[in-house]
């Protein structure tokens, strides 16, 4: 398991959160991949006391082309979130103005944190009720209410259509060359990331916001990097984990299941469970 000594947010753990209704507790595992690079995914789960509101802050971050921008990611993301000034008012308005604005962080700090860059997806639990998941990336948030499986975050993959007119419309363009994934410019298989400058111009980093409200029904959330989703569909992962009581366990036992799936990519993946 990597552990990172350097954080703005603090160190992920098995933590607990309450609030008026129910407790939250969340566990998380990182598995290092096949390649023969360093581990790129990242990932933060805590809970924060921010202006009399409990906040739970849960995110993975799937870097590429190196890890420096995952890692920027990790110690700032949350932060520049949270200090935007319309947040409390406009909270989905406040996520993608700080996923923007650092995007233009990590781009105009390229010579630094070098020419890679990283997928996003984060969840922002505001007192155990309402619940804002965001994402650039492939990186995926799912929802259970009552064991059935809710995706809640979108997969910004080269070959749909969407993303592939965004693409051309930037003056881009995608191919299956090399190998048989679809490709922006040839060359990455997301079409929406952090960093990535000598792309930029054809890629955003424009997230999807979907808000949601935690009802009595909801039993867990899972985010995971796609080392875990290459291999396995949403239900198969909240039936493989809904009746494990301990959050720790059950991100141990789905990276667990997706190497013995032979996935190849660094896991990466934290629960929550609502009780």
């Amino acid at each position: 398991m990597q552990r990172k000594k350097e954080m703005k947010c603090t160190q992920p753990d098995a933590g607990k959160g309450h609030n008026h209704h129910r407790q939250i507790v969340h566990g998380f595992s990182l598995v290092k991949g096949k390649s023969r690079h360093a581990m790129e995914d990242y990932l933060v789960a805590e809970f924060r006391k921010v202006k009399d509101h409990e906040v739970g802050l849960f995110a993975v971050y799937d870097g590429h082309l190196g890890h420096n921008v995952a890692d920027y990611l990790q110690r700032n993301l949350f932060d520049n979130i949270l200090n935007e000034a319309s947040f409390w008012k406009d909270p989905a308005s406040a996520i993608k103005e700080a996923y923007l604005n650092t995007d233009v962080i990590i781009l105009n700090n390229a010579p630094n944190l070098g020419p890679g860059g990283s997928t996003a997806v984060t969840a922002i639990l505001i007192d155990g009720k309402e619940l804002l998941v965001a994402n650039v990336g492939d990186s995926r948030a799912v929802l259970s209410r009552g064991g059935v499986a809710e995706q809640l975050s979108i997969d910004h993959e080269p070959g749909q259509p969407t993303e592939r007119d965004n693409i051309e419309n930037r003056g881009g363009f995608v191919s299956n060359m090399p190998g048989d994934v679809p490709r922006v410019d040839g060359q990455l298989a997301v079409a929406r990331a952090f960093g990535d400058k000598s792309l930029k111009v054809h890629l955003s980093a424009t997230p999807d916001i979907r808000t949601v409200t935690i009802d009595d029904r909801t039993d867990l959330l899972i985010l995971a990097s796609d080392g875990l989703w290459k291999v396995m569909q949403n239900q198969e992962a909240v039936d493989l984990v809904k009746k494990i009581q301990d959050p720790m366990a059950a991100a141990k036992q789905l990276s667990s299941e997706a190497v013995n799936r032979k996935s190849k990519d660094d896991i990466s993946c934290i629960v929550v469970r609502f009780r």
